[in-house]
């Protein structure tokens, strides 16, 4: 046997009894037990198992010991001693909560991390509200992150901290009161210098530990914030702003600006467009964007080189209530509310009066006459007469349905129209459109006037009988009617017109001057200012609205009343529409012009055929639609005032 055969037999025989030793004289390895278990963590795949395990011992059983132990919110201090979360909300939260399971955690910044930035939102979602977690989700921050793949974009932690989160209303906090300007200068640095330096700035600065002057929070939001020129964060922005100044929000919404955005106006101008985001400061500050000296500035970025001196002198959070504000507004302003409550007040009791006496007249079988449609026609208005008011309901009505929404922009049914109409863009060429229809005849008209009067010679258009004009009858009618309606006196004895007809009349007469021309100003207020003063659009905008709610509301109330909605025409009065009348309702409602006629022998040049069943048709079609849509418009004026 060699010399290395004699020292090779001996060891081999010593490992082949270790080997071959009883269980109980060595610890086990951990995978003879735990073959399930296998550590994918590039973090901790150094670490041995008893470095994290260190209260298991071999010779017991340790499973209930090792759950215990590292479910322990300090369990991994012992590694990660500079992680301190003794003053965190999640102090009694345990680590594997947030970064996984031990045996899987990856590096923070590796894309498989639960507290990644792409994951935070399903980590968090764990135990935080779902609304919170939605808003972050569909708001910039999160669009940034989730949808354009910025990896730098806000995720929780940027905002909130990762161990050292507290309550939003802890001092300390990130997001408190005190320290979110900070935490939102982390990314938008200039915008914080800017709004530093704004009245918002100065009044937290000065309102430092009690909580006072707006953050960033206050008019942003803090999960759901938008992009700031979105749609939706542009008609927002007025309401925010009106939680700090709400007589300034009041007096916004009276303007275009704040009509038009509340009825989905994206362009139009909003409290930010006039006072910047960030740098807003007081009109008297010579660096405001609404000091004077800045203002043909503010203004012509969204009205270009028509902006004059005038022209910014227009007030947009003008009180025409207040005569502190301004006198010749405040009593323009007077003047139309004095209007409306008189006319209303007016018609509203003698069609009381008229409508209680007329059902009672159709009870007793007063007005039999008035229904027969046998015999002659007498004719009363010529095809272009019929034309010229056909133009004059279409336009009417366009105008009420594309304006009305705007002056009742706080209304549901004012968003539902605006929105059928296609917007306020179209809604807006619609009522111009409109308006120059309605220029068009009146126009027509004046030229047929002067043509009759200067041309033709014609005389009695300006006085008597067949004049709109009114002249004493129409006065000593007034007084009659109101006695026939208490039962005192027979009705009176009407001429060509009655007075009730001269008043529609004039009413549109006056209403196309009135609502025409401070239409335009509020159309071309570059124009009128150039010669005019800026209280002027101010004051046309009162009147504008006033005077269209008066002529929407007399019309369809009063007008429609008088000539299809009381018992004796009910429900519609063709007339005007056909151009002839029944030869018995005409003596029965017009005995003075029928006396006339039958004196001067001419009674005969007016009876024409009865009009034919097509015309008739056509003219209740039309008729009824227009009735229609001004009963809906009316309605949703009294909406409009009474609820809202």
């Amino acid at each position: 046997m060699t010399y290395f055969a004699r020292r090779l037999i001996p060891l081999a025989a010593f490992v082949l009894l270790a080997c071959t030793a009883p269980a109980g004289a060595q610890a086990p390895a951990c995978t003879d037990c735990h073959s399930d278990v296998a550590v994918h963590s590039p973090v901790h795949s150094k670490l041995a198992c008893a470095d994290c395990h260190t209260a298991v011992k071999a010779d017991e059983d340790h499973a209930e010991a090792a759950k215990k132990e590292i479910a322990s919110p300090g369990f991994c201090s012992t590694c990660h001693a500079d992680v301190d979360l003794s003053h965190s909300v999640h102090k009694e939260v345990s680590c594997a909560r947030c970064h996984g399971k031990a045996h899987d955690v990856v590096p923070v910044k590796d894309p498989r991390s639960p507290v990644a930035a792409r994951n935070q939102i399903q980590t968090c979602a764990q135990c935080h509200p779902a609304a919170s977690i939605n808003a972050y989700r569909n708001s910039v921050h999160g669009r940034a992150l989730f949808d354009a793949g910025l990896v730098s974009a806000p995720s929780c932690t940027t905002c909130h901290g990762s161990h050292d989160i507290v309550k939003a209303s802890d001092p300390a906090s990130r997001v408190s009161h005190a320290k979110a300007p900070a935490t939102c200068g982390t990314c938008h640095t200039f915008i914080l210098d800017d709004w530093q330096q704004s009245s918002h700035g100065k009044a937290w600065n000065h309102g430092q530990g009690n909580g006072k002057g707006p953050t960033c929070v206050t008019c942003h939001g803090s999960h759901g914030i938008l992009h700031p020129q979105s749609a939706e964060a542009r008609q927002q922005l007025p309401e925010t702003c009106s939680q700090c100044h709400k007589g300034k929000y009041e007096t916004y919404r009276d303007t275009f600006h704040g009509k038009s955005s509340e009825l989905g106006f994206v362009a139009a101008a909003d409290c930010s467009d006039c006072h910047t985001p960030h740098k807003n400061l007081p009109a008297a500050d010579p660096q405001s964007s609404v000091n004077p000296a800045n203002l043909r500035a503010t203004c012509g970025r969204c009205h270009g080189d028509r902006v004059t001196a005038s022209f910014v002198s227009f007030k947009p959070h003008l009180d025409p209530r207040s005569p502190n504000d301004s006198k010749p507004v405040h009593y323009v302003w007077l003047f139309m509310t004095l209007l409306l409550v008189g006319v209303f007040g007016f018609f509203g009791l003698h069609d009381a009066l008229w409508l209680q006496r007329s059902v009672r007249g159709s009870l007793r079988g007063e007005f039999a006459n008035l229904r027969k449609t046998e015999g002659p026609y007498v004719k009363r208005f010529s095809r272009n007469d019929s034309r010229m008011h056909v133009l004059v309901i279409v336009t009417f009505l366009l105008l009420a349905a594309t304006g009305l929404p705007l002056h009742f922009h706080h209304a549901a049914w004012a968003q539902m129209l605006i929105n059928l109409l296609g917007g306020v863009t179209t809604a807006r060429f619609l009522h111009r459109l409109a308006a120059v229809g309605t220029f068009g005849y009146m126009i027509w008209h004046l030229l047929d006037v002067f043509y009759r009067a200067v041309i033709r010679k014609e005389k009695g258009l300006f006085w008597g009988w067949k004049s709109m004009v009114p002249r004493w009858k129409d006065v000593q009618d007034i007084w009659q009617n109101f006695l026939y309606f208490l039962y005192r006196r027979p009705k009176p004895e009407i001429d060509r017109w009655s007075y009730w007809e001269k008043f529609d009349y004039l009413a549109v007469f006056w209403g196309v001057v009135i609502i025409g021309f401070s239409g335009l100003m509020l159309w071309l207020p570059g124009l009128f200012t150039r010669f005019l003063p800026g209280w002027v659009l101010n004051a046309a905008a009162i009147i504008h609205g006033d005077e269209a709610l008066l002529a929407v509301g007399f019309i369809v109330i009063f007008h429609f009343f008088h000539t299809h909605l009381r018992p004796e025409s009910f429900p519609l009065d063709p007339v005007i529409f056909v151009g002839s009348m029944p030869l018995e309702r005409f003596k029965e409602e017009r005995p003075l012009e029928y006396q006339r006629l039958v004196e001067a022998g001419k009674l005969d040049e007016r009876l024409v055929d009865p009009p034919t069943p097509e015309q008739l048709r056509n003219a209740r079609v039309f008729g009824f639609i227009a009735v229609a849509i001004g009963i809906l418009l009316v309605i949703g004026i009294l909406i409009g005032v009474i609820l809202y």
